[in-house]
């Protein structure tokens, strides 16, 4: 699951036709370089007429190339004394708790308060230099603004490429949890569906037969009337995964405006419906992260329990489900 990404869009002229893909890129963005281009294409961050291509395609006049970045390569950004929820910390990484409504990076129009301006405050790291890239400032993955839950620090270089590695060979453990509308049929299931970003709205994503495979695992955790708890795991990480998976399947994340089509609104129990309301966030926690480490090679395991805010939101359901 990764944090809405800008999207950097290019059309192919007659004047570059014939060039590679990583080299076309690396000329365009600044900041970034080819061997980093080279691992975003790996990682299927870039496409070709909505499809991944290898870093040596020969790209032609009139393709149409997106990529997706973690922020603008050449945003800069200020060290900000936020306060951060530091699970693990040693010499090489640090795990995080973060509160959903923290974007994890600057870009579009924001400039401050996120993440990577409290880290680059809190570990010492800077904005433009210690990653390929430069402005990541050790940040390995993503997560959406109003996800809550883990998310991985490296604190070095090295680190960072170690950890880039594994969520690229799909080493890394993620678990989630979720609250979706309805009751499903299975207590478990796998989706593999394609996923896309929405041609008619940039900033949406969508299941595409066109798009990156995306493969996300659930299991009921816990059953109510009309809604379902789900352990969820995912073995790729795409744009809006888990959310736009499970409203594929017609149970879509409670509190999700964008991809459940209005089903808060049609909540039939008025006081769980004004307490979704009053949530403001969607009920995404990245509860569980398992990685080897980059220094002993062993696995660590790391864990954060659900913020009170989606604790009380299931009381409110327990409480009133069969009022």
């Amino acid at each position: 699951m990764v944090d809405s990404a800008e999207v950097l869009h290019f059309t192919v002229t007659e004047e570059d036709s014939g060039k590679r893909l990583d080299t076309f890129l690396a000329e365009r963005i600044e900041g970034w370089s080819r061997s980093r281009l080279q691992s975003a294409i790996a990682n299927e961050d870039v496409t070709v007429g909505g499809r991944t291509a290898k870093a040596s395609y020969k790209i032609r006049p009139g393709d149409e190339i997106d990529v997706e970045l973690p922020t603008p390569a050449d945003e800069r950004f200020e060290p900000e004394n936020i306060p951060l929820d530091v699970c693990y910390e040693d010499e090489y990484l640090a795990v995080i708790n973060k509160p959903a409504g923290m974007i994890v990076h600057p870009g579009a129009g924001v400039n401050g308060g996120t993440l990577a301006n409290a880290i680059a405050c809190h570990f010492g790291l800077k904005s433009d230099g210690m990653t390929p890239g430069g402005n990541r400032v050790g940040i390995v993955h993503r997560l959406d603004k109003d996800t809550s839950g883990l998310i991985v620090v490296a604190k070095d270089e090295a680190t960072h490429e170690w950890l880039a590695a594994q969520f690229r060979m799909r080493r890394v453990v993620k678990r989630y949890v979720a609250l979706v509308h309805g009751s499903t049929r299975e207590n478990s299931s796998e989706i593999d569906r394609p996923i896309a970003r929405d041609r008619r709205n940039r900033t949406r994503m969508t299941v595409s037969a066109d798009g990156r495979r995306a493969i996300t695992i659930w299991r009921v955790r816990r059953r109510f009337v009309k809604f379902t708890l789900l352990d969820v795991d995912i073995r790729t990480g795409r744009t809006h995964q888990i959310r736009v998976h499970l409203s594929s399947i017609h149970h879509p994340v409670v509190g999700d405006a964008v991809y459940n089509e209005g089903r808060d609104k049609t909540i039939s129990n008025p006081e769980i419906r004004k307490a979704v309301a009053r949530l403001g966030r969607f009920f995404l926690h990245s509860e569980y992260l398992a990685f080897r480490h980059p220094k002993t090679r062993e696995t660590v395991e790391f864990s954060a329990s659900l913020p009170s805010e989606l604790v009380d939101l299931l009381d409110v359901i327990e409480q009133n489900e069969l009022a």
